[in-house]
């Protein structure tokens, strides 16, 4: 089975098919099946803003999509960036301004606790909708540490590791991270569908 994976981030899509490869299902990009849209995340939550995009990419495609709106939700912030993460501090930041943004409005704060949300949907052309939840508790570093990952993973600390997300290898950051729980859920979920269908 192949599905559409409603982004363009190559990160996230190697992700997910190491996690998802084991059921014999296909990641690709909306490229590769010759399709270029960009969803407009208008939802408050997760789960409304995955729904939108796999809605979306699955109407245009007419194969099945998957979606993943993630983030991160620092309780110092009030659950900020939260659904905001990609676009914190506005359009002209990259990952590395975001992070760095994040630090400056943690200067001072405390608890410095902090967990990473993912939610994936997977809409299919028969209507069947599957979602799943996962997340990471954690902490925001005082300062960017390791060269893997991506986005604020530099910052995202555990304490039991004593690691950031971005000093983890990727099997060991699939094993735990919000978005491999996630997959790990959906996946359960995704096996059922395919043995009902």
């Amino acid at each position: 089975m192949k599905l559409v994976l409603a982004s363009k981030n190559q990160k996230k899509m190697k992700e997910m098919s190491q996690i998802l490869g084991h059921l014999g299902v296909e990641v690709c990009l909306q490229a590769d099946v010759g399709v270029d849209i960009e969803v407009e995340e208008t939802g408050t939550t997760f789960e409304e803003n995955s729904l939108l995009k796999a809605r979306a990419v699955m109407e245009a495609t007419g194969l099945p999509a998957i979606a993943d709106d993630s983030g991160l939700c620092v309780d110092a912030l009030n659950g900020a960036p939260g659904v905001y993460s990609a676009r914190y501090g506005g359009p002209g930041l990259d990952d590395t301004g975001r992070y760095r943004l994040l630090l400056e409005n943690m200067r001072g704060q405390s608890p410095r606790t902090a967990r990473f949300v993912s939610v994936i949907t997977c809409c299919f052309p028969d209507g069947e909708v599957l979602t799943a939840r996962g997340e990471c508790e954690g902490t925001v570093a005082f300062a960017p540490m390791g060269e893997g990952g991506f986005g604020y993973d530099p910052v995202f600390f555990l304490p039991k590791l004593k690691k950031t997300f971005a000093q983890l290898t990727p099997e060991e950051k699939n094993a735990i991270s919000h978005r491999g729980k996630a997959l790990e859920l959906f996946r359960a979920k995704l096996e059922d569908y395919l043995n009902r269908t």
